[in-house]
Protein backbone atom coordinates (compact mmCIF):
# COMPACT_ATOMS: atom_id res chain seq x y z
CA UNK A 1 0.00 0.00 0.00
CA UNK A 2 0.87 3.39 -0.68
CA UNK A 3 -0.13 5.93 2.00
CA UNK A 4 0.24 8.73 -0.62
CA UNK A 5 -2.40 7.37 -2.58
CA UNK A 6 -4.68 8.25 0.25
CA UNK A 7 -3.53 10.66 2.90
CA UNK A 8 -2.83 14.50 1.80
CA UNK A 9 -1.47 17.92 3.07
CA UNK A 10 -3.06 20.98 1.85
CA UNK A 11 -2.09 24.44 3.72
CA UNK A 12 -6.04 25.53 2.32
CA UNK A 13 -7.59 22.08 4.36
CA UNK A 14 -7.29 22.17 8.09
CA UNK A 15 -4.34 24.02 8.17
CA UNK A 16 -2.31 21.95 6.89
CA UNK A 17 -2.53 18.86 8.40
CA UNK A 18 -2.66 15.26 6.57
CA UNK A 19 -6.21 14.49 5.76
CA UNK A 20 -7.64 11.76 3.99
CA UNK A 21 -7.63 12.36 0.77
CA UNK A 22 -11.05 14.11 -0.82
CA UNK A 23 -12.13 14.59 2.57
CA UNK A 24 -11.49 17.27 5.60
CA UNK A 25 -11.05 14.05 7.74
CA UNK A 26 -7.99 14.25 9.42
CA UNK A 27 -5.26 11.38 9.90
CA UNK A 28 -5.31 13.29 13.65
CA UNK A 29 -9.31 12.43 13.83
CA UNK A 30 -9.19 8.65 12.82
CA UNK A 31 -6.37 8.04 15.41
CA UNK A 32 -8.40 10.04 18.50
CA UNK A 33 -11.87 7.49 17.45
CA UNK A 34 -9.29 3.84 17.26
CA UNK A 35 -7.58 5.60 20.85
CA UNK A 36 -10.77 6.48 22.76
CA UNK A 37 -11.77 2.12 20.98
CA UNK A 38 -14.19 3.34 18.15
CA UNK A 39 -13.99 0.23 15.96
CA UNK A 40 -13.07 0.16 11.98
CA UNK A 41 -16.76 -0.46 11.37
CA UNK A 42 -18.00 2.56 13.77
CA UNK A 43 -15.65 4.82 11.75
CA UNK A 44 -16.88 3.35 8.51
CA UNK A 45 -20.21 4.05 9.46
CA UNK A 46 -19.83 7.20 11.07
CA UNK A 47 -18.02 8.43 7.86
CA UNK A 48 -19.12 7.33 5.14
CA UNK A 49 -17.18 9.22 2.36
CA UNK A 50 -13.70 7.07 3.44
CA UNK A 51 -13.10 3.29 2.74
CA UNK A 52 -11.20 0.66 4.91
CA UNK A 53 -8.00 1.23 2.75
CA UNK A 54 -7.63 4.35 3.66
CA UNK A 55 -8.14 3.64 7.23
CA UNK A 56 -4.81 1.10 6.95
CA UNK A 57 -3.28 4.39 4.96
CA UNK A 58 -3.37 6.47 8.06
CA UNK A 59 -1.25 3.80 9.83
CA UNK A 60 1.17 3.46 6.94
CA UNK A 61 1.42 6.85 7.19
CA UNK A 62 2.01 7.15 10.83
CA UNK A 63 4.59 4.08 10.45
CA UNK A 64 6.51 5.59 8.03
CA UNK A 65 6.21 9.04 10.36
CA UNK A 66 7.81 7.10 13.03
CA UNK A 67 10.34 5.38 10.81
CA UNK A 68 11.71 8.93 9.63
CA UNK A 69 11.99 10.09 13.31
CA UNK A 70 8.50 12.54 12.59
CA UNK A 71 7.70 12.24 16.16
CA UNK A 72 8.09 13.71 19.80
CA UNK A 73 10.30 12.02 21.94
CA UNK A 74 8.43 10.64 25.20
CA UNK A 75 10.40 11.38 28.55
CA UNK A 76 10.39 7.94 31.11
Amino acid sequence: MKWQEYIVSDNQVLMGKPTIKGTRISVEIILELFAAGWTEEQILASYPTISSEAIRAVFDYLKTCIQQELYFPISA
